[in-house]
């Protein structure tokens, strides 16, 4: 299944959906509910009550919300939001990086999206071993000195944490690799709320 949280007018109402991934149909969905709110505890409580036990959940990977998920369905594989990771962290890069460490990164950022084999994975893998090794851990315990290189440490972070729930889509098809199907469901959501005149 995918799970995510989306905002109607502006950050005050907060819209929950969960989206069977094989037929993309709405399982639930909430008001008032968002990944970092206590409402997600019972949220997913009251799911599992009513005998959902998913095999796989794609998420965009919220902390608050990946715990969670973790706590009520501990057997269940979690799988990263490839698109949300990317995205981010060629923010976190920027476009045009000055130093080798951000643009080697920022590599690794733009071919996530682009893994359909194991064989593609295990090379991706191994770059990233060797980005962390050439790179990385110096990131990591150097001290924060302005925005640009706080973000980048914030890229590096993001990465290591989300790795080893990057590719469970290789190893199950019927994993989603991305939220895509529900991004798409709110854009509609959206549009219908927006031209609501009642």
């Amino acid at each position: 299944m995918l799970i995510d949280s989306t905002y109607l007018r502006g950050r005050r109402l907060a819209v929950t959906v969960v989206l069977d991934a094989l037929t993309n149909r709405v399982i639930v969905g909430a008001y008032d509910v968002h990944e970092s709110s206590a409402h997600m505890v019972s949220f997913c409580a009251t799911l599992a009550d009513r005998g959902l036990h998913p095999l796989s959940i794609t998420t965009d990977g919220h902390p608050r919300l990946l715990a969670v998920l973790q706590a009520q369905w501990p057997q269940t594989v979690l799988q990263r939001c490839l698109v949300h990771i990317q995205r981010q962290g060629l923010s976190w890069c920027r476009r045009h990086p000055k130093t080798p460490d951000a643009r080697s990164l920022r590599r690794l950022f733009r071919r996530l999206t682009t893994i359909r084999t194991a064989a593609a994975r295990d090379h991706w893998i191994d770059q990233m071993v060797d980005w962390e090794q050439r790179y990385g851990s110096r990131i990591a315990i150097t001290p924060e000195h302005g925005y640009v290189f706080s973000d980048l440490k914030r890229a590096r972070s993001m990465l290591v944490n989300a790795h080893g729930n990057l590719f469970h889509y290789l190893d199950y098809p019927g994993i989603a690799s991305t939220t895509n199907g529900l991004e798409g469901y709110f854009s509609r959501l959206k549009m219908r709320y927006r031209q609501h005149r009642g």
